[in-house]
Parts: C-alpha cells; sequence; structure tokens
C-alpha cells in the first residue's frame, strides 16, 4: 500500500518559499478564470456559426450538463459577461465581447506557435487549450515573435 506520508513540495533552484507561494496563488486565480474563458469563447463562435448560443449547444460543445451551464451563465452574468432570459439564447455583453476576442487571439498566438515547432494541428489545438490560460504577456508575445518567423515542417 501507498504511503499516505506527505513528501515536501519541491521548488525550483533559485525560487523562494515565498516566490512559489506567489506562482502558484497566480494559477489558481488563472484557473478560476478559465471557465469564464473557456465559455465566452464557445458563446462568441456559437453566436458567429448559427446566430445564438443556446445552453444545450453550449453544454455539447464544453462537454458538461446543462445544470452546469446554467449555473455557470449565472456566474457569467453577475460578472457582466453575458446576458440571457429563461429558454432564450444567451448573448456576449460588450466586455463579455472583448473577453471572447482577447482569448481567441491569445490562443490562434499559442497554436501557431506549436504549430512553428513541428506539432501537429491537432495536437497543438489540444496543447493550446491548457496553456492559452495560463501564458504570461511576456511570453505570448516571444510566441508571437516566434511564430511569425516559422519554422519549415
Amino acid at each position: 500500500m501507498a504511503s499516505l506520508e506527505r513528501k515536501p513540495l519541491k521548488r525550483a533552484p533559485g525560487v523562494s518559499t515565498k516566490r512559489q507561494a506567489e506562482n502558484l496563488s497566480q494559477t489558481r486565480r488563472e484557473h478560476a478564470s478559465e471557465i469564464a474563458e473557456d465559455y465566452v469563447e464557445a458563446i462568441a463562435d456559437l453566436v458567429a456559426e448559427t446566430g445564438e448560443a443556446r445552453v444545450v449547444d453550449l453544454a455539447k460543445r464544453l462537454g458538461v450538463t446543462h445544470v452546469t451551464v446554467n449555473r455557470t451563465i449565472v456566474r457569467l452574468q453577475r460578472g457582466g459577461l453575458v446576458t440571457s432570459q429563461p429558454y432564450r439564447a444567451i448573448f456576449l455583453t460588450e466586455k463579455g465581447r472583448d473577453l471572447a476576442a482577447a482569448c481567441k487571439s491569445r490562443h490562434e498566438t499559442v497554436v501557431a506557435f506549436l504549430r512553428s515547432l513541428g506539432i501537429p494541428d491537432r495536437v497543438a489545438e489540444m496543447d493550446a487549450e491548457g496553456i492559452e490560460h495560463h501564458v504570461s504577456p511576456e511570453t505570448l508575445a516571444a510566441f508571437k515573435r516566434v511564430a511569425k518567423q516559422g519554422v519549415a515542417r
């Protein structure tokens, strides 16, 4: 049976305990915003494709239940990102549209960077879904520079 004894968390060489705590805190904040970003991006895509975003379509696209979508939409409404009425389509506010555009741009940059490294399209898209939420502006700018240069595949 595996030991239940906790091992100390290892830090990278030269990283102080305080810096590690700051880094982990930043990651937790980013995780909290990931859901909102995924939702506004999906809503924007659905509106562009079909003219509206419905709970059932969001549930299917995001792989969650309609109950989860409804709960999340309420949180997004409180955050000023979407508007909706019961049994009606969901629409992005100006704030939501701005966030969706920023998310889409960031996603496209990460995908282009990964592709420039020779990563296959399917894998680049899949990996970008995680990376895009945690990349700093400085790293994203570097990704853009490298992706623009391109690498022959």
